[in-house]
């Protein structure tokens, strides 16, 4: 997910007044109410997977400065590389095998942060550029997200969880989906892959909202999740760390064209409020959007940046192969970043455009 630059401390970005490693330690905190949510939801999984990507984010990272006979204590110690890891598993299934994390993770490190220099100088947001590449090439382990813990027939202990990453079986002899069951002996899928499903089968988006895994704002567990993310946003805007456009611009966006597309048609369309709360929407907006080494600099930028983000996240639920579509969009409108600067750049003082 996101990298922060040193850029802040030098003009005309120095108005923070904060180390990088500083900055890196702020957002970190700030998902540590979204981690608890997946952790109460989800299960031991979240946790296992933080300490995996972690490991494999510092360990990859320490290797190739090594091998690019960099100082490898000084730039570990930015804490960009455990904040790559943290938010790469934060968007991990919880019971995702412990491969999938160590691919996704040493990618990130490796091909897109390092190969192009090094903190700073990536063009596409390094977590999410990994967890795509999971997830076009696994793409069942990589949409398998557990149904909520209350919801299980089967639950699972730390030790137990653990043993299914690495091995793909708990104590008892259960694999990943018969631990995917819900108490009724049936298998659940994800709020927004139940949504293009049911609407495939010609259901109402009246019943398919009334299935037990819906709840008031979103999916059951999923709106709390996202709520807890929200705050750390809230937290990370009210310490300076992130501005406001580019959230606000996604958020409005994605709500807006759920609403009109809700008018028109309102039997193909998940509703504006739970596309809100949803899937990965808050942690995108907040923690993955915003990283301001490959977001656009301008404020004009940020906010064409943010719709172009919300206007992409639409269209991917709404038509694309995908439930959800965070990752993708953040990287398309990366690759956007260097012509909405060019147009959004303000004027010099005394010069005309």
């Amino acid at each position: 997910m996101t990298i922060f630059s040193s850029m802040f401390k030098s003009s005309p970005h120095g108005a923070m007044g904060m180390t990088t490693n500083q900055v890196m330690r702020m957002v970190s905190y700030a998902t540590i109410p979204g981690f608890i949510a997946q952790l109460y939801f989800y299960g031991w999984g979240s946790l296992v997977q933080l300490v995996l990507c972690i490991v494999v984010a510092v360990l990859s990272e320490a290797i190739v400065l090594s091998l690019r006979e960099k100082r490898i204590r000084r730039t570990l110690s930015d804490g960009s590389a455990v904040l790559t890891g943290v938010l790469l598993a934060l968007s991990i299934p919880p019971l995702a095998p412990w491969w999938i994390s160590v691919i996704g993770v040493a990618f990130a490190i490796i091909i897109v942060k390092q190969l192009y220099g090094g903190l700073g100088f990536n063009l596409f947001n390094p977590a999410m550029a990994g967890y795509v590449v999971l997830l076009i090439s696994f793409p069942v382990a990589m949409t398998s997200w557990q149904p909520i813990q209350p919801l299980l027939l089967h639950s699972l202990s730390l030790a137990d969880t653990a043993w299914v990453i690495f091995t793909g079986f708990s104590f008892e002899g259960y694999n990943l989906q018969q631990l995917s069951m819900l108490a009724d002996g049936t298998t659940m899928a994800t709020p927004l892959d139940q949504f293009k499903t049911s609407l495939a089968q010609q259901q109402t988006v009246s019943e398919v909202l009334a299935l037990p895994i819906y709840g008031e704002y979103g999916g059951v567990g999923s709106q709390w999740v996202n709520a807890a993310y929200l705050l750390g946003g809230l937290l990370l805007l009210k310490q300076g760390i992130i501005r406001w456009h580019i959230p606000l611009s996604i958020l409005i966006t994605l709500f807006l064209l759920s609403f009109i597309s809700s008018a028109v048609g309102a039997d193909s369309t998940y509703p504006p409020v739970q596309q809100l709360f949803t899937g990965a929407t808050m942690l995108g907006a907040f923690f993955i959007a915003t990283d301001p080494v490959s977001a656009s600099t301008t404020a004009k930028g940020r906010l064409v940046f943010g719709a172009i983000i919300g206007a992409l996240i639409f269209i991917i639920r709404q038509w694309g192969g995908y439930p959800d579509g965070v990752a993708f969009a953040v990287l398309l409108a990366n690759m956007c970043v260097p012509l909405i600067d060019h147009y959004t750049q303000p004027t010099v003082y005394g010069h005309k455009r």
